[in-house]
């Protein structure tokens, strides 16, 4: 059972480290394409709203799924202590704590990636609306 260990503490937590990064970075590249938009060079209003949103849905499905991989995690840790605790008939409950932190740091960890990942999306999707209001404003 020590390879399950190993999953939780390298496997789920470097997907959510990878998911993390990810998130972060098309938040900084969406975020520079949409300072750098002229809505004025658009005649169409769905061709903009298309170049605006693009990847947007790349953080969504980040942040909604990011506490389901730490859940995993968790629910991992939970059979791998529940499994010891079946081979050695006993165990001590310094063991038993540690086994089950290790298994809350994953839920954590999907959390910490998901609160942050919603958060970009939002102010994303913000910044969206406003230039999709100023196209329609110059085109109204």
């Amino acid at each position: 059972m020590a390879w399950l260990k190993h999953l939780i503490d390298f496997g789920v937590l470097a997907i959510l480290l990878a998911m993390s990064i990810a998130a972060f970075g098309i938040f900084l590249e969406r975020r520079l394409v949409l300072k750098s938009v002229q809505v004025e060079q658009f005649s169409n209003r769905k061709e903009l709203e298309l170049a605006l949103t693009r990847r947007l849905h790349l953080i969504a499905i980040i942040a909604s799924n990011a506490p389901y991989i730490g859940l995993l995690g968790t629910v991992l840790g939970i059979i791998q202590t529940f499994a010891l605790m079946g081979a050695d008939g006993q165990m001590e409950p310094g063991r038993i704590m540690s086994s089950l932190s290790l298994a809350l740091e994953a839920t954590a960890g999907g959390l910490l990636v998901a609160i942050p990942a919603v958060t970009l999306y939002n102010l994303l999707l913000r910044q969206v609306k406003v230039l999709l209001m100023r196209w329609d404003i110059c085109h109204g």
